[in-house]
């Protein structure tokens, strides 16, 4: 695997950025966290991160879809893994499984995750796209 272990986390929950930036630090990444989504894009912008984990909701209900959306665009996100993650299976009974090539063409990232999230199981996906890219 040959990537910038640099991880951009925008969250609401400062808690919730807080920990997971501990975390993915202990793993040997270097982390920026935002709390809007605004200030993650700006922060991916100036950081240049190899893959962003992204709330779905913050200031908007959808503001994690519109940021993946505004990251991947971008030719510096064009080829990073966005993970959004969300707590709404959780609060509403509705579960976001493999997206269908349909679905990730409107949502601009690469997988949706249900919170609580393993950092592992964040880790492990992040590893298997950059060795299917080399690969």
């Amino acid at each position: 695997m040959n990537y910038e272990k640099k991880i951009l986390l925008v969250d609401d929950d400062i808690d919730i950025l807080e920990q997971n930036k501990i975390l993915f630090e202990a793993e040997g990444y270097t982390v920026e966290t935002a709390e809007t989504s605004n200030d993650g894009y700006e922060k991916f912008l100036t950081f240049k991160p190899a893959c962003a984990v992204i709330d779905l909701m913050m200031e908007e209900y959808d503001s994690g879809f519109v940021l993946a959306h505004k990251l991947k665009r971008h030719p510096l996100g064009k080829k990073m893994p966005v993970y959004i993650v969300t707590a709404v299976a959780n609060q509403t009974g509705l579960q976001f499984e493999s997206m269908t090539p349909e679905e990730q063409e409107w949502i601009n990232a690469d997988d949706i995750l249900n919170k609580p999230v393993e950092i592992e199981e964040i880790l492990s996906r992040i590893s298997d796209f950059y060795e299917n890219q080399s690969g």
